[in-house]
Order: structure tokens, then C-alpha cells, then sequence
């Protein structure tokens, strides 16, 4: 019995001394005086902890093949327990899903467009905020739309068919183009611009052939072309989207 309260005690007294230094802020010597910084550690909320976890697999997801990454890698990048990463994700391939939802579920695009403004300015605007949110984690987009992912991945096809879908209609509302004036082919030309979105960004982040400049030309100047010359076939748009100048 006595032992046994001898251990307790020990093991709370560990305790005790642990949440100190954990939970004291550390002390920083200026001269003669000490004084103390800002507590650096905090306990995060649930929502935080996984977001924490979802960052460190976006960033290492994109540094490395997915074969190579282990959910322990992404639990010791997050300072977590590998379990604490399963309760949150799951598996690695669900945690993969998520980063790949991450990468290709964009924003709305409307706040960014200059209002009132030409197809050229709306498309320089456009292309210009889509390099700038994909360019913030540039490999990880293309790893997860290329062949460097997971794979043949039915899971993973069906939340890019679904982005395609997403995307192609954001691209038709920032041009100017209405729902209720689209028609199934405008949506199949712009998933086909989609395919040539996803190429130029392969030789802007992973090859370094073209620059951002470069990209941001090539993208813009596709665009236009697609809207003047390309959709009207697919039907009459003309009130639908802005001229240049207009």
C-alpha cells in the first residue's frame, strides 16, 4: 500500500512539474531584468487540430509521390499522435481524399472581378486570382490532378469530374455568361479549357519551362479566344457575355 502511494505521488508530482513548463511562459534575459513573452503553446480546438493535420499533408503530399508518405510522417509534421490523425481522417487514403477536395474545391471568384469591366479585364482578374490561390500550394495541385496521386482511384476521379463540373461554371459566371443561358456544350468546352489549365500549371510548378507571366498569357489569351470564337457555336450567347471594349 505504502509503495503503491509512494508511485502515485511520484507520478503526480511529474505531472504537476510537466503542466509548469508547459503552461509558463518562457522568460527571455534583457540585462539585469527577466521578463516573460507570450505563452508559444496553446491547446487547439478540434476544428484547428485538424486543419493543422490537413495542412502537413497538403505540404508533404506535394513534396513527396503518395507511396512515400506515411500517416506517421504526417502525425510527427503535425506534432500529433498517429492516432489522434486516424480519429480525425480515418485511414491515409481518406485523409488523401481530403487534401485532394482541398486542392481543387475553389472560392468564388465573383469578389475578385473588376465590377462592370470588359471579358479582358474579367478574364486577366480571373486567371490572375486562380494562379495566386493554386500557386500557394502549386505542387500539391498538381500532383493530385496528375498521375503523381494515388492513382486509378474511382473516389478520387469522382471529386475531379465533380471540380471540372464546379470550375467550368464559375469560368462561365466570371465572363458573364448566365445559368440560365448555358448549355451542356459551353460547360464541355470550358472542362476541355480545364484540361489545358492543368497542363500549364505541370510546366509552370513542376517542369519551370514557362513562367508565371508566361502562364498567365497563355490562360487569358485561350479564354478569350474560347468565348468569341468558340462558344457561339454552341449557340447564341451575344447578349449573354461581354464584348472586349463593351
Amino acid at each position: 500500500m505504502g509503495v503503491r502511494l509512494t508511485l502515485e505521488l511520484v507520478l503526480a508530482a511529474r505531472e504537476s512539474s510537466r503542466r509548469l513548463l508547459v503552461d509558463a511562459p518562457p522568460t527571455r534575459q534583457t540585462g539585469d531584468v527577466t521578463t516573460a513573452e507570450a505563452p508559444r503553446w496553446r491547446r487547439l480546438e478540434p476544428d484547428e487540430r485538424r486543419e493543422q493535420i490537413l495542412d502537413c499533408a497538403v505540404r508533404l503530399f506535394g513534396e513527396r509521390p503518395y507511396a512515400a508518405v506515411s500517416t506517421t510522417d504526417i502525425a510527427r509534421a503535425a506534432g500529433v499522435a498517429r492516432g489522434l490523425l486516424n480519429h480525425y481522417f480515418g485511414t491515409k487514403r481518406d485523409l488523401y481524399l481530403e487534401v485532394v477536395k482541398a486542392m481543387v474545391q475553389m472560392p468564388d471568384v465573383a469578389d475578385v472581378l473588376p465590377p462592370g469591366g470588359t471579358l479582358h479585364e474579367r478574364v486577366a482578374a480571373s486567371v490572375s486570382w486562380f494562379l495566386d490561390t493554386v500557386g500557394e500550394h502549386g505542387r500539391t495541385f498538381v500532383a493530385v490532378t496528375g498521375a503523381e496521386g494515388v492513382g486509378a482511384d474511382p473516389e478520387v476521379e469522382r471529386i475531379l469530374n465533380t471540380a471540372d463540373d464546379v470550375a467550368a461554371g464559375k469560368v462561365l459566371e466570371a465572363i458573364g455568361m448566365p445559368e440560365h443561358e448555358r448549355r451542356p456544350e459551353h460547360v464541355a468546352m470550358i472542362r476541355a479549357y480545364g484540361g489545358l489549365v492543368k497542363a500549364a500549371m505541370r510546366e509552370w510548378i513542376d517542369r519551370e519551362s514557362l513562367s508565371r507571366a508566361q502562364v498567365h498569357t497563355l490562360l487569358c489569351t485561350a479564354l478569350v479566344a474560347i468565348v468569341q470564337d468558340a462558344l457561339p457555336t454552341a449557340g447564341s450567347r451575344e447578349a449573354a457575355v461581354s464584348r472586349p471594349g463593351s
